[in-house]
């Protein structure tokens, strides 16, 4: 493996250029078709300088080269959204040599069954919290490649702990059974616990689920803030991840000294609907207050998820042990989505003999989400249009917090 981090400051274009000349210098992609996995406009990035070196690197060398956005679930992408991802014209999914393609999550026939994890295999990984026989299922458009790249960044994450490596293939170009797995298993962690935690249950899991693609992958780590790189690593997806995500752990992490009652969670553009921008709430839950709560001010987002916006109407937002206590009737729905619910309301206890649900702090909607939609789907409401920032701001000293720019920085209290 090969990299370069900043202890202070970021990496220059040239230093980055280096590191990718030098990494994939050392890979056998001589003649080869290339398949390299991206995120999408959700995830801070340098896109279009990776996009410009990996074609300036490899278009001559390898006999394809090829790009497939890692959606998940999110939403697809049309050509002006890619063009502004990669930095260049993209038509019909073109740009230059290079295909790019949404990896269609939606179309059953996108797939291919690799093999299944045994249920004995997913107690152990899991430490017993679930067991049950996963089948490993990836978009068949890898098999149509030789080789792999994965390009992106890590960040804290609520499922899997930190984002980024094998995680681009499973949720990121995987199908529906494994996606809803990997989730449901950190919901039952919970967010609490499982954000930023290093290697986790959950990455075990995709990383078994990765040993069953056949083809041979090497990964472009990236740590990155909206002011730049921090460092980059090239290697296995596995010793790229590991590198990024023990720098991750240094720059994207901040520690308080005492527990917040108020928080405010500016979130910027990059995220268009709650799905995306709740993102506000994992990484800030840790350092509120228990009463305490959290407010995703983003007057630019009036839907839930556009992917799943019918379903969370349907169950609303709950802590974990509201859906556990009530499996049989929930068990039905896409984990995925009774996770990301989870996730957004927090950690709370749910008494089933009177119904009545506890949450440890309360999460309000300032948003373009109509007041009767946020109540109906069990979140509070405040209107956008009365918070003033300079009401907020200035007002540590009584345990109330503004966070410009939410959603990639990690909240956490300093252990006493």
């Amino acid at each position: 493996m090969n990299g370069l981090e900043k202890a202070d400051g970021f990496l220059s274009e040239q230093e980055i250029a280096e590191v990718v000349r030098e990494g994939l210098g050392t890979l056998p992609l001589d003649g080869k078709r290339v398949l390299v996995l991206i995120p999408d406009g959700t995830r801070t990035m340098p896109m279009p300088l990776m996009f410009r070196l990996l074609q300036e690197t490899l278009l001559g060398r390898a006999a394809a080269l090829d790009f497939i956005v890692a959606l998940g679930t999110h939403g697809p992408m049309d050509d002006a959204a890619l063009s502004k991802l990669v930095g260049a014209p993209v038509t019909d999914g073109q740009a230059g040599a290079s295909h790019i393609y949404n990896h269609l999550w939606m179309n059953p026939e996108t797939f291919v069954h690799l093999g299944t994890i045994p249920a004995a295999e997913i107690g152990r990984l899991s430490g017993g919290l679930l067991e049950m026989d996963v089948p490993v299922t990836l978009n068949r458009i890898v098999l149509e490649y030789d080789f792999l790249l994965i390009c992106g960044p890590v960040f804290p994450h609520e499922v899997v702990g930190f984002s980024g490596g094998t995680k681009y293939l499973f949720p990121g170009i995987a199908g529906a059974e494994i996606i809803n797995f990997t989730h449901w298993l950190g919901a039952l962690m919970t967010n609490f616990r499982i954000i930023g935690a290093g290697y986790t249950p959950v990455r075990a899991v995709i990383d078994k689920a990765a040993a069953f693609v056949d083809r041979p992958m090497a990964c472009l780590a990236l740590v990155v803030s909206h002011g730049g790189t921090h460092g980059l690593f090239c290697g296995t997806p596995q010793q790229a991840w590991k590198a990024a995500s023990a720098l991750s752990a240094k720059k994207h992490i901040l520690y308080l000294d005492a527990p917040v009652r108020r928080v405010l969670s500016v979130m910027p553009h990059l995220y268009d609907d709650l799905w995306t921008g709740a993102k506000g709430m994992y990484k800030m839950e840790p350092v509120v207050a228990d009463g305490g709560e959290v407010v995703i001010y983003a007057p630019h987002i009036n839907e839930v998820s556009y992917t799943h916006g019918r379903i969370l109407d349907e169950v609303g937002y709950h802590t974990r042990d509201y859906f556990v206590k009530q499996w049989e009737r929930f068990r039905g729905y896409p984990w995925g989505v009774l996770a990301h619910s989870t996730h957004v309301k927090g950690m709370g206890e749910y008494d089933a003999a009177s119904g009545v649900e506890h949450p440890r702090i309360q999460v309000t909607l300032a948003t373009s989400i109509p007041e009767e939609r946020a109540r109906r789907i069990n979140l509070g409401y405040l209107d956008p249009a009365k918070v003033k920032l300079e009401e907020w701001q200035g007002r540590e000293a009584e345990g109330i917090l503004v966070v410009p720019r939410a959603g990639e920085m990690l909240y956490r209290l300093k252990e006493k």
